[in-house]
């Protein structure tokens, strides 16, 4: 699969990252357009996998840096879980225990294509002070082993002015379930 995009792409989707960036200052106080920019110059492999997220609905924004790393979290911020990315069970493995009425993919899976990482429960937690999000959907989480390998995952979603984190099957799916992503750059 080819993971690079055309000039013509890159200027899109950069003009569209840096609208999104001023629109929602509020996600990444102190940081400046400028150095965001020159870090996806650099990290040009990157761009691929924040297009795949715009393209499957997520809406990425830069939400802060990793104090430990310095890496730029990108973080998919759209209202809703992302419409191109519903309909999926967690992982290959649910994929492959399913017997009937298979989904075409997982999220594990999706994500990883896609070069992102699912949403820890922290990260979801700290991406719901930004916004209330996942008001009419849900969203799977990364999973701890524990839980996974009883044969369950996690997901979260916004319902009367909280955020609640619970478990299904992991090879359960949903048309108003999807998941978001974080891409380190």
């Amino acid at each position: 699969m080819k993971k690079t995009l055309t000039a013509a792409q890159r200027s899109n989707l950069t003009a569209i990252l840096e609208e999104r960036f001023e629109k929602h200052a509020s996600r990444h106080a102190g940081i400046r357009w400028d150095d965001v920019q020159s870090r996806l110059e650099q990290h040009p492999e990157k761009l691929w996998s924040l297009h795949e997220m715009e393209m499957t609905g997520g809406e990425p924004d830069l939400v802060g840096i990793d104090g430990n790393s310095g890496e730029l979290l990108f973080i998919d911020c759209a209202t809703e879980s992302p419409n191109g990315r519903r309909s999926v069970c967690y992982d290959q493995e649910a994929l492959d225990a399913r017997k009937q009425h298979k989904p075409a993919h997982s999220a594990v899976g999706m994500a990883a294509e896609m070069g992102i990482e699912l949403l820890t429960e922290s990260q979801y937690r700290q991406l719901q002070e930004l916004q209330p999000v996942d008001t009419k959907t849900s969203s799977w989480l990364a999973t701890p082993n524990s839980i996974r390998e009883r044969g369950g995952a996690i997901f979260g979603d916004w319902r009367y002015g909280q955020v609640f984190v619970y478990h299904n099957g992991a090879e359960s799916y949903y048309a108003a379930r999807g998941f978001r992503g974080c891409l380190r750059v």
